[in-house]
């Protein structure tokens, strides 16, 4: 299923839905878990759901090499790393009940969980879901398996504003509108920590630091997060994404509530959080397209900077748009193939974890951010690609611009 190219894929199941009425059902499923959330492809726990019963083994791995211009005179080092492995395991005790899992190394050294959840289908549009799950916020917390984006490293969007990977503890639904081309996504989870005996949250990483990410996780008062996305026309994918609630605060562990004093101090180190984002992706042929606007905006930050001594903007927000063009498609005419594609693509992207702030914390123009990148993949099979590209950073809060050249391993089964 993951080799066939989507323009193919709903001519091939129609043949099929014909040709065996018995397997209309789990045909339709497959058709629609690929197109959930995805122009070309499922990830990883969507091909798990959607395979046969039984055990399911699978991965990913990121290699990286990076590689800092030199600031004038001044010789910077390049660096070598296996960015990340994961390998995922799920099973499917029959067709409406399976589990799904992955475990991440990165860096070599650092274990974490990055998903593990029950999926229970009370019929064929819809799900139940329980236990450690991916946010569904923007394009790449859903989809960061290497070889399903452009650039070595993620957009760094989804790093200060999205901090993905993102995910959480909760239970929630998924389902799907036949009809009206649509599925959707919603879930009610653990927050972030953002007081844990001193604030978490900072002017420079936004969010990022206060992700759970299920270890030993705690919950004050639950968020909500949700998703749709419409695929609708030929080639096309546009999402929906909002997120909405508070952080965590250990400060009411243990709290008194008829002490007002001690539950205004513990107040006063919670952070309300209000994120939305829209995304769209289109592949026409060897064309692709694909971008990203995010907004978060953040209540009771004056108090909770005053509090912790931190400078957490009021606002965060974050964009992109990225085009890319299968080169073997017609443009180099004696190299040419049905299962490899050489991808140029560019990118442009601002995030800007200081788009505003509250009285008491002045803005930090270094913290608004622009990446241009410009580069290469090789992809030589459905799931293994070679990457190279080069980056020009600058933030507005300086005229100087730094430059990365990146080459990568990208490993997708």
């Amino acid at each position: 299923m993951a080799n066939i190219k989507k323009d193919l894929l709903l001519p091939l199941l129609i043949i099929s839905l014909n040709k065996d009425k018995e397997m209309k059902k789990s045909v339709v499923f497959i058709m629609l878990i690929a197109l959930f959330n995805g122009v070309k492809a499922q990830n990883s726990a969507e091909k798990i759901i959607a395979g046969n019963t039984g055990l399911h083994i699978g991965g990913y791995a990121q290699v990286d090499f990076n590689l800092p211009s030199r600031d004038g005179t001044i010789h910077k080092n390049g660096t070598l790393d296996v960015h990340r492995l994961v390998t995922f395991f799920g099973y499917n005790f029959n067709e409406k009940v399976s589990f799904v899992s992955e475990v991440e190394f990165e860096h070599v050294t650092e274990v974490y969980v990055e998903q593990a959840f029950l999926d229970y289908k009370i019929k064929n549009n819809l799900s139940v879901n329980a236990g450690l799950m991916l946010i569904p916020m923007g394009i790449q917390n859903l989809y960061h398996e290497p070889a399903s984006f452009n650039g070595v490293e993620r957009t760094n969007v989804d790093k200060y504003v999205v901090p993905s990977t993102w995910r959480e503890i909760g239970i929630g639904v998924s389902g799907r509108s036949i009809e009206h081309s649509l599925t959707y996504q919603g879930m009610v989870v653990n927050g972030f920590n953002g007081y844990n005996e001193g604030g978490v949250f900072s002017g420079n990483k936004g969010l990022r630091s206060g992700r759970q990410k299920g270890a030993k996780s705690y919950i004050t008062s639950p968020d909500f997060a949700g998703r749709v996305s419409y695929y609708g026309h030929p080639g096309l994918n546009l999402g929906l994404s909002a997120y909405v609630g508070d952080s965590e605060t250990k400060a009411y562990d243990g709290l008194d509530l008829a002490d007002e004093t001690a539950v205004a101090g513990a107040d006063s180190t919670m952070v309300g959080i209000k994120m939305i984002g829209i995304d769209a992706r289109y592949n026409q042929g060897a064309l692709e397209l694909r971008g990203q606007y995010i907004i978060a905006n953040l209540s009771n930050t004056d108090q909770y900077n005053d509090i912790t001594g931190k400078d957490l903007g009021s606002k965060l927000s974050g964009y992109y748009a990225e085009v890319g063009y299968n080169l073997m498609d017609g443009i180099i005419p004696f190299i040419e193939s049905e299962t490899e594609e050489l991808i140029a693509f560019a990118r442009y992207e601002n995030y800007n974890t200081h788009a505003a702030v509250a009285e008491g914390v002045t803005i930090n123009d270094a913290y608004n951010r622009t990446d241009i990148t410009i580069g290469l993949g090789f992809k030589v099979a459905q799931g293994a690609m070679f990457k190279a590209d080069y980056q020009i950073k600058s933030n507005a809060g300086s005229d100087d611009k730094s430059g990365q050249f990146n080459f990568g391993t990208a490993i997708w089964f």
